[in-house]
Formats: structure tokens, C-alpha cells, sequence
């Protein structure tokens, strides 16, 4: 009898059986709830922004409180100096506006910038050789190879040095660059504006810029009304300058607050103009890219224009509201690959996520081994032979792979449990 037992392993089914039970007990998710990225989405995945979105709040407010001001306390008597159909329209005119740059406000943050999907795994050899670009791969002492930190590629007829990707695990395209606060590599990255609280790359620089020197004209619009309204306060009353501003001290706060923010918006829509015919990014400017080298994306000044104003804008490489299995397979399918070295800068949510899958089903099926463990230390304790022949026959007895694999699995929780139960037995 003793001798039967030793000879029969554990039922080989119990790993296939612990996966079919997270497979099928787990809910699907989606991409945008398991994103290693540090953005925040709403509307189910639908509108993607920077982690500083609140930002935001300030910069409506920025916007909208002085046109409000200016409808309020401005226009009234604009309206009645002048033709009451040109005063309605100067008001309709800085409403119209003021929605205008919303919009784009709203384009630019609440959109995919541009981001580049991370590999699930660093790129293998043979992947850098099929692109016909020669590099050294390097074993480590770990047996992963050491990945090139560049690569050339040709753009436009030039050699073009592009860099490795520590946490998204990719050689980033010409002019991508990783950005730190969203932790995302973004196609052409220009900047991260914590004035929209996203990062301004491919697919919203044109609404960017458009947002910019749009805000620039408003502030303009009510700058230069609020001085025809001072004159006009001048002329009707016979007063100095100062006098009028105490008539209407809105316009004079009005006056000096636009004449500050047109300074601040307008020197951007120039600097981004000035980019925009050389076609350059704000990043690629301030590390002096192309001091003293020919600057590769160049197509002159009205191919430049185009590429900016009149391309079509590539659609998201991103399909946040996919649908992806949330079990273990998943979710490291999604961020990683098992056997493959992960980045150190990649975040752990994952495997909070993995282990908060995992810990569903830990208890019915650690039960099951519990009592199979504590059947065999019951039949050894009443069986006919010497304690001491467990380890006469301790070469019969082994852990089977299927419990390795569980232990393996479940070892941050329950590791220790089995621990016990197994030194128990011996």
C-alpha cells in the first residue's frame, strides 16, 4: 500500500486547471485600464490626458474670466457708443472666439499626442538585422543580450542616430523622444505643456499652435477695445487718462492684464512660427540639434507649411478601449514577456494587477493541495513502516512540476503556507 502511494504523483491536471479557472472567472478589461503610462483617461478610455490635467482649470479660467469681464462691464457702453449692431457684433465677435479656443484647447489635451506602443519585449537580434542596420549584441552574465543604445536610419538621404527606449522597449523613430511626466514616447515630440497638461507631439502640434496664436488674437481683440472704450470715456467726460480708468477700472485691469498675457502667448506663436519654417521641434531647438549640421527633416519653407498645417494627421497607433483578457497571460502580454529582461524604470501596477487576478482562485486551489499534503503526512504516520523510510524513499516522492508551477505562482501569499505543510511531511 505505502509503496503505491509513493509511486502515484499528484494529479497532473492542477495547473491546466488553476489557468482555465483564471480564464474564465476573470473579467475582460481594457487597454486603458492596465496603460503603464502615467495619463488619465475618462470617458471610458475615450479621452486620454496628462497626468497634470487639472492644469487645465487653471488655464479656462485664465481664459475665460477676462472675457467674461470684458462682456459684463466693457460692452455695455461700447453697445451704446457706437451702432447697436456693430456693438452686439464687437461682443459676439469675443464670444465666438473665446468657444474657438476651447475647441482647440480641447484638441490638444483630450487627445492621443501621438504615443508609441511599448513592445511587450525587448527586441530580439534577428528583428535589428532584418532592418539592414548592423549592430553588436553583446551577451550579458544574465545570458539577455545587451541592447545598442543607438541605431543609424536614413531620413531624407541622411544617417540619422536614433536611441533605445529603456521602458517602452523600442528604438523610438526619428524625432520621438520619451517624455518623463507621461512617461510615454511620443512621434515628433515637441514639448510637454503643463499649460494643457499634455504632451504637444504629432497628432496635436497643428491644434497647439493654432490654440496659441488664437489666444494671442483674443487677447489682442480685448486689449485694443478695451482702449477705445477708455477714449471713448475720455472724450464723453472731458477727463485725463487716470480719471477715465477710475470710470472704468475693469478696463484699465483688463488693459494691463492682456498686455502681459500677449506678451507670454504671442512670443510663443512667434517661436513656434519660427519652428514651423524650419521645421524643428522645441526639443530638438533647445538641444541645439542642428547647430552647425544640416537638419534632415527641412523641405523648405512652403513644403514645411504644408506638412504642418495641410497633411492629414496620422491616426492613434492606440486603441485604448480594446478589450484585452484580464488574467495573468494578458497582462503580461500586454506590458511584458516572461523570460525577457523589464525595463527598470517600467511601474509595477502590473503585477498588482496580476497577483489581485491570482489571489481569486488561490484558495480553493491551495485547499486542494493542503489536503492532498496532509493526506500524505497522515498515511506516512500510520503506515507499518519506520518513519525513517521517507527518507529511504524520499527519491520516489517528489514535487511535481504542476506544484512548482503553483508555488511558483502564488508563493507571495501562500508560499510559505506550503512551505510548512511540505517540511511537514518530510
Amino acid at each position: 500500500m505505502q509503496g503505491k502511494f509513493y509511486t502515484a504523483p499528484l494529479p497532473p491536471q492542477l495547473s491546466d486547471s488553476n489557468r482555465r479557472i483564471i480564464d474564465t472567472n476573470t473579467p475582460t478589461m481594457r487597454v486603458y485600464q492596465i496603460w503603464k503610462g502615467s495619463n488619465r483617461f475618462f470617458c471610458g478610455g475615450r479621452l486620454i490626458f496628462g497626468p497634470d490635467a487639472r492644469s487645465l482649470l487653471l488655464t479656462v479660467s485664465m481664459i475665460v474670466v477676462p472675457v467674461i469681464l470684458f462682456c459684463a462691464f466693457v460692452s455695455q457702453r461700447l453697445i451704446d457708443e457706437f451702432n447697436h449692431h456693430f456693438g452686439n457684433l464687437i461682443v459676439g465677435i469675443s464670444v465666438a472666439l473665446t468657444v474657438y479656443i476651447m475647441i482647440l484647447l480641447f484638441l490638444t489635451s483630450a487627445r492621443d499626442p501621438g504615443i508609441i506602443p511599448r513592445n511587450p519585449h525587448p527586441p530580439e537580434p534577428e528583428d535589428d538585422t532584418a532592418s539592414g542596420i548592423s549592430t553588436d549584441w553583446v551577451g550579458s552574465q544574465s545570458g539577455a543580450p545587451n541592447i545598442p543604445p543607438t541605431k543609424d536610419v536614413m531620413v531624407n538621404g541622411m544617417v540619422v542616430k536614433v536611441k533605445y527606449c529603456q521602458t517602452c522597449m523600442l528604438y523610438r523613430p526619428p524625432r520621438c523622444s520619451h517624455c518623463s511626466i507621461c512617461n510615454n514616447c511620443v512621434d515628433r515630440f515637441d514639448h510637454h505643456c503643463p499649460w494643457v497638461g499634455q504632451c504637444i507631439g504629432k497628432r496635436n502640434y497643428r491644434f497647439f499652435f493654432m490654440f496659441v496664436s488664437s489666444t494671442t488674437m483674443l487677447c489682442l481683440y480685448v486689449f485694443a477695445f478695451c482702449w477705445v472704450n477708455i477714449e471713448r470715456i475720455m472724450e464723453a467726460y472731458h477727463c485725463s487718462l487716470g480719471r477715465a480708468f477710475l470710470k472704468s477700472p475693469v478696463s484699465g485691469i483688463l488693459i494691463l492684464y492682456t498686455f502681459i498675457a500677449a506678451w507670454f502667448v504671442g512670443g510663443l506663436t512667434a517661436f513656434h512660427l519660427y519652428l514651423i519654417f524650419t521645421n524643428q521641434t522645441t526639443y530638438e531647438n533647445f538641444r541645439y540639434r542642428y547647430d552647425g549640421k544640416m537638419n534632415p527633416h527641412n523641405l523648405g519653407f512652403w513644403r514645411n507649411i504644408r506638412e504642418i498645417f495641410f497633411s492629414k494627421i496620422p491616426s492613434s497607433k492606440n486603441n485604448f478601449r480594446a478589450q484585452v483578457k484580464g488574467d495573468s497571460s494578458s497582462v503580461f502580454n500586454t506590458s511584458m514577456s516572461l523570460g525577457h529582461a523589464m525595463s527598470p524604470e517600467m511601474p509595477k501596477r502590473s503585477f498588482d494587477i496580476e497577483m489581485g487576478k491570482r489571489q481569486a482562485v488561490a484558495a480553493e486551489e491551495f485547499e486542494d493541495i493542503h489536503s492532498q499534503i496532509d493526506s500524505i503526512g497522515g498515511s506516512e504516520r500510520c503506515g507499518p513502516q519506520p518513519r525513517h523510510t521517507n527518507r529511504d524513499h524520499k527519491g520516489n516522492w517528489e514535487i511535481t512540476p504542476d506544484i512548482h508551477m503553483l508555488a511558483a505562482e502564488f508563493g507571495m501569499q501562500h508560499g510559505s503556507t506550503v512551505r510548512e505543510k511540505i517540511h511537514g511531511v518530510r
